[in-house]
């Protein structure tokens, strides 16, 4: 087991006792946060509902499931596609576990894109297109979220009176359609991002901030990674107009179900909050989570959700709710990317890419 994390460390480019120190992290403040948030509001300990236990509410919930699982595979499936490049669906299946479990175990989901590159060059897909096919499936998510959030902030009611959303509404609005402008001039204006950054790099060779072999290299990487996700990202607009469709149809499918399990938990246990209050709510959420510096924003992600969601839940499922939601969406995933993980580390090794 030492060898495998050993291993797993490797490929994320991280030493094994970092490694630790972010699993312990995840961990901690995944059950700290619940624990804060069931002192402060009081109720019931959470405890499984026998409502969820019926067939109705268990078969949405498979279906959901099956649909947030299989979506996830798709979207990276056809974004490869129409960077030209055809992968079998059943071997990037492993892939969806693997990335739900590694994302959520290193900050700001970091380690995810390294497992993904890795996992897909020992697929056979060269390393150009494996870095761009994981940065447009990031981009697309990243729209879709990040477009309607300004929106959200300042024009939803259940987010007006909020004590979260309060006096930093416009302030999280204008950061969104600052993020988004930024894309907009990667992917239209690639030249104006290059002169900027050579402008600064430039200014800190002049006063000596940092060493000419480091300004060097970082000047060689961040052009480089700059041509290589502007050919990507032509590729993509350019290639099939079907697969770039399906990609985006099959990242909005799977941000609608990932943003619906609370709805359905809630309908589960007889609250009629509608669902697209539910889902707006979640997609601020997960707007939020992005910037998080946790190891799979843990923490921020209930105690984010427990803010939007206490004026709506009673003080006895509010908890419930959200460990539920939290293990759906995540825990069970990295339940199951654990073995899977473990089977492609040791079937081919961490090096064999």
């Amino acid at each position: 087991m030492t060898d495998n994390l050993k291993s797993l460390a490797s490929i994320l480019h991280l030493s094994r006792r970092r490694f630790l120190v972010f699993i312990a992290l995840f961990v901690v403040l995944s059950a700290a946060v619940p624990y804060a948030i069931y002192s402060e509001i009081g109720g019931a300990p959470p405890s499984l509902d026998e409502r969820w236990l019926s067939w109705p509410f268990l078969s949405a919930c498979i279906a959901l499931l099956l649909l947030y699982f299989g979506s996830d595979g798709l979207r990276l499936f056809y974004t490869l596609r129409a960077l030209g490049r055809k992968v079998p669906f059943r071997d990037l299946t492993p892939l969806v576990f693997i990335n739900i479990l590694v994302s959520n175990l290193t900050p700001l989901a970091t380690g995810g894109g390294f497992a993904q590159i890795w996992y897909l060059r020992r697929e056979g897909v060269h390393v150009g297109v494996a870095t761009a096919a994981t940065t447009l499936r990031t981009l697309q998510a990243v729209g879709f979220i990040f477009i309607p959030t300004p929106f959200l902030l300042l024009l939803m009611p259940s987010l007006q009176d909020n004590p979260l959303a309060e006096g930093a509404a416009i302030y999280l609005a204008l950061f969104a359609a600052v993020y988004l402008a930024c894309f907009a001039i990667i992917l239209l204006r690639m030249n104006w991002l290059m002169a900027a950054v050579d402008a600064i790099l430039c200014r800190l060779g002049r006063f000596h901030l940092v060493e000419q072999k480091r300004l060097r290299r970082w000047h060689f990487g961040v052009r480089r990674e700059m041509i290589r996700f502007s050919r990507a990202a032509r590729a993509f607009f350019s290639g099939s107009r079907s697969d770039m469709l399906l990609a985006l149809f099959f990242t909005g499918l799977f941000l609608l179900t990932m943003f619906s399990f609370p709805a359905l938990l809630l309908w589960g246990l007889g609250y009629h909050i509608g669902y697209l209050t539910s889902v707006g709510l979640l997609v601020v959420t997960t707007f939020i989570m992005y910037f998080s510096p946790t190891p799979g924003a843990a923490g921020i992600a209930e105690g984010v959700f427990g803010l939007f969601f206490v004026g709506l839940v009673g003080p006895d499922d509010l908890l419930l709710t959200i460990i539920a939601w939290r293990f759906l969406t995540i825990y069970l995933g990295m339940l199951i990317g654990v073995p899977v993980t473990l089977y492609v580390v040791l079937a081919k090794g961490a090096d064999n890419a």
